[in-house]
């Protein structure tokens, strides 16, 4: 068993998306990490050393390794162990991530914080933001998953996102025209996975003892 100290450790934040889908696919991976939740108003000195641009995910390898990225966290993760085949080829839900990251997260932050962009209303940044789920329900419409029957990668990296999008007016997102999306969520949020991946932790400070992610059973 791999010690404590030998651990990659994981720069994470609890509520950040891109964090969350490192999370999921460390998870689904069954390799640990040493988790160290932070505060991003004030990003300890070890992770900005480590990757200066002060934004999580990151890992840390037992090398030195830094990886900043968290599409790379968890390919890093699932080229480790991939007992849910989540890397297997999936044409066309791979193209889907790139949506998310792009034009989804632009709008999705928009319509969450309008007012900080007054430049048009809620509801307008809301329907720009609809363009991509109108693409995931078009996909969810003709199997379980957006690979097919099973999960692939693009399931655990856009769905973090997606629930922030329907988390912000919840009454409008049960009654949208997207049947198939709600309960491809749905059943994600249901899952044990994203709880575990959700989970909360203390802020961590230098000199804590180092938690192992995702915890034993």
């Amino acid at each position: 068993m791999t010690a404590v100290s030998e651990l990659p450790v994981l720069y994470s934040f609890r509520r950040c998306p891109y964090a969350i889908r490192a999370r999921l696919a460390i998870i689904a991976s069954n390799v640990s990490v040493s988790l160290r939740e932070v505060v991003l108003r004030d990003k300890p000195k070890d992770m900005l050393t480590a990757s200066p641009k002060g934004t999580v995910p990151v890992l840390v390898l037992s090398s030195g390794t830094v990886i900043e990225e968290s599409l790379e966290i968890m390919q890093w993760a699932l080229q480790q162990q991939d007992p849910l085949q989540l890397l297997r080829e999936a044409p066309d839900a791979s193209p889907l991530i790139a949506q998310c990251d792009g034009p989804f997260k632009q709008w999705l932050d928009r319509y969450k914080y309008a007012d900080r962009h007054p430049e048009q209303s809620r509801e307008e940044y809301r329907d720009l933001a609809c363009g991509f789920v109108s693409t995931l329900e078009q996909h969810l419409a003709r199997s379980c998953f957006l690979g097919g029957e099973r999960p692939v990668l693009a399931d655990v990296a856009i769905v973090p996102f997606v629930r922030q999008f329907a988390g912000v007016d919840p009454q409008w997102w049960a009654d949208a025209p997207y049947p198939q999306t709600r309960r491809w969520l749905d059943g994600w949020l249901d899952d044990p996975i994203f709880a575990l991946a959700m989970g909360k932790y203390k802020r961590w400070q230098p000199g804590d003892p180092e938690t192992v992610f995702p915890p034993a059973d």
